[in-house]
């Protein structure tokens, strides 16, 4: 098994998976480019900035030396944003080694090229195998070692098997899936809902408004995720159905947060501010309107919610324009 893991980027869930993989007798090694987030986990075995003071294990460290976290790791894990990932591809691709396994944890897609995460590392890094992980995994719950389900794809599934061996445990279930395409898809346009649901709890909407939500959102999931060539099935598990619940009912979720300061009234710049750390649900909105464009895929809450981040559109009206929009069949395809 490989026994040494490196984490570029010292985010919540990077740090989660770190201490849950140190806990489980691994080599862990963070790097983050501030030093404030390096000092604290060497020295206080905390990371204040992301994991609100959570005691982290002993072994685990982290260093601000890119080159030295990258010899370092047998398995390479991306834990930064999704506009992000390019960049840090291109950082790291002058010392990454073929036999090196890269595990991808961001969802999104890429603005501008549209492409899917894993397409946009294979573009910079095209010599190595890319693990995609995903599913409902609040980092906060993680890290506290409250049992949690995920899912792991690639192209390679040997190397899918062995980011599943490297991350079980008996608190962090992980099963494989070989739809790359849906696991991704289901990952990223889960966010853009969830956004829209907490906009729907911020103007003072119930459990029904949000319940419709919720379904319709995954008929849209499903729809675009089949378009990109996605399998329906993987829709109803982990990285659809599964992240859906949780981003659109925990406050844990910095998408619904944000969408409930929207709901409130308060200006986009100012809510993510407010959150202070990466709203994935506002670049993929933007980047799944242009998507669904495109591809002439059908996802009016996307188109609606795009409206109101960046068109002005006022939430409530939103909510009317989609109640009465022509009648249709459930289960017609749009």
């Amino acid at each position: 098994m490989h026994n040494k893991l490196a984490f570029i980027g010292g985010g919540s869930f990077g740090t989660a998976l770190a201490a849950l993989t140190c806990n489980k007798g691994l080599d862990v090694l963070i790097y983050d480019r501030d030093p404030s987030v390096v000092e604290n986990i060497n020295r206080h075995r905390k990371n204040h900035k992301y994991l609100a003071g959570t005691p982290l294990p002993p072994g685990l460290r982290a260093s601000n030396d890119l080159k030295e976290v990258m010899n370092f790791g047998d398995i390479i894990v991306l834990s930064v944003p999704s506009h992000v990932i390019r960049t840090i591809c291109k950082q790291i691709k002058s010392y990454i080694r073929p036999q090196q396994l890269i595990v991808s944890i961001a969802k999104g897609i890429e603005e501008g090229s549209l492409k899917r995460l894993s397409q946009v590392i294979e573009d910079e890094i095209p010599t190595n195998e890319v693990v995609v992980l995903s599913g409902p995994s609040h980092a906060e719950e993680v890290v506290q070692n409250i049992p949690t389900t995920v899912v792991v794809s690639s192209k390679s599934m040997e190397a899918a098997n062995k980011v599943q061996d490297v991350f079980m445990s008996d608190k962090f279930r992980v099963y494989t899936n070989s739809d790359l395409v849906g696991v991704e898809i289901g990952g990223a346009v889960k966010n853009i809902i969830a956004l829209a649901a907490g906009v729907c709890d911020g103007i003072g909407y119930g459990d029904n408004a949000k319940a419709a939500l919720m379904t319709r959102g995954m008929s849209e999931i499903i729809r675009m995720g089949v378009s990109m060539g996605g399998k329906p099935e993987t829709f109803s598990g982990l990285s659809g159905m599964g992240d859906l619940i949780v981003t659109c009912t925990s406050m844990h979720s910095r998408n619904r947060r944000a969408g409930i300061l929207i709901g409130k009234g308060m200006p986009l710049d100012k809510v993510l501010e407010e959150i202070g750390m990466v709203v994935e649900g506002v670049k993929a909105c933007k980047a799944f309107y242009e998507l669904s464009r495109e591809l002439k895929v059908s996802m009016p809450i996307t188109e609606t919610l795009y409206a109101v981040l960046y068109k002005g559109l006022k939430p409530e009206k939103g909510v009317h324009d989609l109640m009465t929009r022509d009648k249709k069949q459930e289960m017609d395809q749009d």
